[in-house]
């Protein structure tokens, strides 16, 4: 049984997000994530301009006239969701980042519903804890926006590197993969990261979501502040009054949003940066756009 403010919280997602795809998302999304190729659609008598390699040559040799195929893309699709909902997804100061997570998901969801693609689902932390099979129709993807919104983690830390692989071992067939993650890993991470990202794009239609909160670019000077990591439990106690300490916690920020960014970018895998702290409809409708003129 869902508990009654889980259920306004995921009616709400879904009233607002379906409303997003009617009028924005849907046809972007169509255009963004081409079908896996084409089908044979019809002949009809060839015209002036036609390719000549089109020619239907047995339906001309009986007619008597020549024939042209036509063709059309062949739409029907697979959207996997792959979502990090290790401890540092908790975190948010506007809104947490597994929140944003949960309703870009059901924006990508419900546009893949109106272009009739089946759904599925993978939830990680430093091991996959939830995989839902790819399936069609609005029952599956409200049962997959329950879940983000609901599943208890089990583990804190990150490895995006495990879930990367379990994508390749369940999904067989070519599918659009939409990574959603913080990207807070340990820098020792990312010397194998690159190569598992470039071997599930070689693969799949790989696009990654990095989702980002303002109080992890910069610290406000409040004073002493004792701060926990997440994901190792470590605590420490940060004088936010020194410059010099706002200072370095801004340039290390830095340093690590680059390197997920030039992670990303070697292992030519088109991406995103949303923030708590802002609408994501306009970044993301820029970046659709931006894939469909490409």
């Amino acid at each position: 049984m869902i508990p009654r403010e889980l259920f306004k919280k995921i009616r709400h997602v879904e009233v607002r997000t379906r409303g997003l795809v009617d009028d924005v998302f849907g046809g972007e999304y169509h255009s963004a994530f081409k079908g896996r190729g084409i089908e044979f659609a019809e002949v009809r008598p060839y015209q002036i301009g036609d390719d000549v390699r089109t020619i239907d040559w047995n339906v001309s040799a009986r007619t008597g006239e020549p024939y042209v195929k036509l063709f059309e893309e062949e739409r029907e699709q697979t959207l996997l969701l792959v979502v990090d909902v290790s401890a540092s997804e908790a975190f948010g100061s506007a809104r947490a980042k597994r929140d944003l997570a949960a309703e870009v998901c059901a924006v990508l969801g419900f546009s893949a519903l109106r272009n009739s693609d089946k759904v599925g689902l993978v939830l990680f932390t430093d091991r996959v804890e939830r995989f839902v099979k790819p399936k069609k129709g609005k029952r599956n993807v409200l049962r997959m926006l329950r879940d983000l919104f609901a599943h208890e983690p089990e583990h804190r830390g990150t490895d995006l590197g495990d879930a990367l692989d379990h994508v390749l071992r369940v999904q067989r067939r070519r599918a659009i993969v939409l990574l959603v993650s913080d990207f807070l890993v340990p820098d020792a991470a990312y010397d194998g990261l690159a190569k598992q990202l470039r071997v599930v794009s070689q693969k799949h239609d790989l696009v990654a979501v990095r989702l980002v909160d303002p109080r992890e670019e910069a610290l406000p000077p409040v004073g002493l502040l004792r701060v926990v990591d997440a994901e190792t439990g470590r605590a420490a106690l940060v004088d936010t009054s020194s410059a010099r300490v706002r200072e370095d916690f801004a340039e290390r920020a830095a340093r690590r949003a680059a390197r997920a960014e030039a992670t990303l970018k070697r292992a030519r895998v088109d991406h995103v940066t949303l923030r708590t702290d802002e609408d994501y409809v306009e970044p993301l409708s820029h970046f659709f756009r931006h894939r469909t003129r490409r």
